[in-house]
């Protein structure tokens, strides 16, 4: 749990570790049917949203940059390139290694996905006006680039 409170005082109002779970656990709920199409559900989703945005990393790379195991990745993967989402090509700097790329009816999937989260996402977001989702949208990437960068793991189920 979070040692410290806010300024919204002490109890649950104020604790991080409460807002965390409870924001969590909403966006799991209404973000859940939004993704349920793709192979892997939300781990499909991150894999897509990862490869549409850069290069083609390998798929070492792209388990590290989705923070998923090596094989629950190459497992994925294999699914997601069934339904000809994905591809994956040797990469011409390693050819040992493998590169992962989003095939144009991937990029089709992640569009219509996105439409379906973004719906999700301000039933959940409802009570906050633009200005206030644009901050907090940067807040919490900052906040996970850290915990990305620092590797920080659960070690309680706060």
């Amino acid at each position: 749990m979070s040692a410290s409170t806010s300024a919204a005082g002490p109890g649950l109002e104020g604790d991080l570790g409460w807002a965390i779970r409870m924001v969590s656990s909403a966006f799991h709920r209404v973000a859940t049917s939004s993704v349920e199409d793709l192979p892997g559900g939300p781990r499909g989703y991150l894999v897509l949203v990862a490869l549409a945005s850069g290069e083609p990393p390998s798929q070492l790379a792209l388990a590290q940059q989705v923070n998923l195991d090596r094989t629950v990745t190459t497992y994925l993967l294999d699914d997601l390139e069934a339904l000809q989402l994905i591809t994956r090509r040797p990469d011409p700097r390693d050819r040992r290694a493998r590169q992962v790329l989003i095939t144009e009816e991937g990029r089709a999937e992640l569009e219509r996905t996105q439409r379906r989260l973004t719906l999700a996402e301000e039933r959940l977001l409802a009570d906050l006006d633009e200005d206030d989702t644009r901050r907090l949208r940067l807040l919490l990437t900052r906040v996970a680039q850290t915990a990305q960068r620092e590797a920080l793991t659960p070690e309680t189920d706060c």
